[in-house]
């Protein structure tokens, strides 16, 4: 199964992300976590990647898709993936589309996990890592709405969308995931 989680910082994706690879026996590629082992490193890709991050903005389209098609190569991606943090606009997911056309893939579902403002920044501000300031935070949700929202139509659009309500329980959140899942 190929999925990709949807929602704002402090969703729920990174939570739910790895306990839904678990139980669907598929690997997580946190965008997240390759962005910041890519600049730790410092490679290529992750010189680039830096100065995006530092200030909450999102890594430019070329950039990422680099990223992601060296991830989606990889030799345990076999059985399926779950992408976390990517796609994050709707160019993006056409990308995404085209990418995975070139390489024999199909996304299966993106699941969204909805979660008003409110509920996103008190959660995200929760977590006290190091780039969790309250301005970025702001600006992080600032660009969810503005640049996520359409990615969020446009797999309606392509029938390929799970809405979750994100305000629950984690144990609740991961339980509609997993039925709506084997539902379609």
């Amino acid at each position: 199964m190929r999925l990709t989680i949807v929602g704002g910082p402090g969703a729920g994706k990174g939570t739910q992300a790895p306990n839904l690879c678990d139980k669907l026996g598929i690997p997580l590629i946190s965008v997240g976590d390759i962005l910041r082992g890519a600049i730790a490193l410092q490679t290529d890709l992750g010189i680039l990647a830096r100065a995006y991050v530092e200030k909450g903005e999102l890594v430019p389209d070329p950039t990422m898709i680099q990223f992601i098609r060296q991830r989606l190569t990889g030799p345990d991606i076999g059985s399926g993936w779950l992408l976390d943090g990517y796609p994050r606009t709707a160019f993006q997911a056409e990308e995404l589309d085209f990418l995975l056309d070139e390489l024999g893939q199909r996304l299966d579902w993106a699941i969204y996990l909805d979660v008003p403002h409110e509920l996103l920044v008190s959660r995200t501000l929760a977590r006290s890592r190091a780039d969790d300031l309250p301005e970025i935070v702001e600006r992080r949700i600032e660009l969810f709405q503005e640049r996520t929202i359409p990615l969020v139509e446009y797999y309606e659009y392509k029938q390929r969308l799970l809405r979750i309500d994100g305000r629950r329980s984690v144990e609740e959140v991961q339980q509609d995931i997993l039925h709506q899942l084997k539902a379609n």
